[in-house]
């Protein structure tokens, strides 16, 4: 399984947009094959950091994911709103704890 966590920061007065555009697709994402689970995040202290943190059962469904035209489409729109350059972390669970 890979989780991705990806950090974005967005200006104060595209705070609003964004979570509105990630309401409307969440669930197209949610859908996608191999796409197990998906949650938006926002910092305590800095209300423009959000983090989405997905889990997929493998590389390449996340990277079916990402070459998609539904993720350009929805990129495209979500860099628009940007206040920073994101970060992203792919990664594997190594223990539970």
């Amino acid at each position: 399984m890979i989780l991705r966590i990806v950090q974005m920061t967005f200006k104060p007065e595209n705070v609003e947009a964004f979570t509105a555009l990630f309401e409307e697709r969440k669930q197209t994402i949610r859908n996608f094959p191999g796409c197990t689970h998906l949650e938006l995040w926002q910092d305590k202290h800095n209300p423009n950091i959000f983090f989405t943190y997905s889990n997929w059962n493998a590389e390449s469904d996340l990277d079916h994911y990402r070459f998609s035209d539904f993720f350009k489409d929805t990129w495209g729109k979500t860099k628009a709103l940007f206040d920073g350059k994101p970060q992203a972390w792919s990664v594997e669970r190594r223990a539970d704890v």
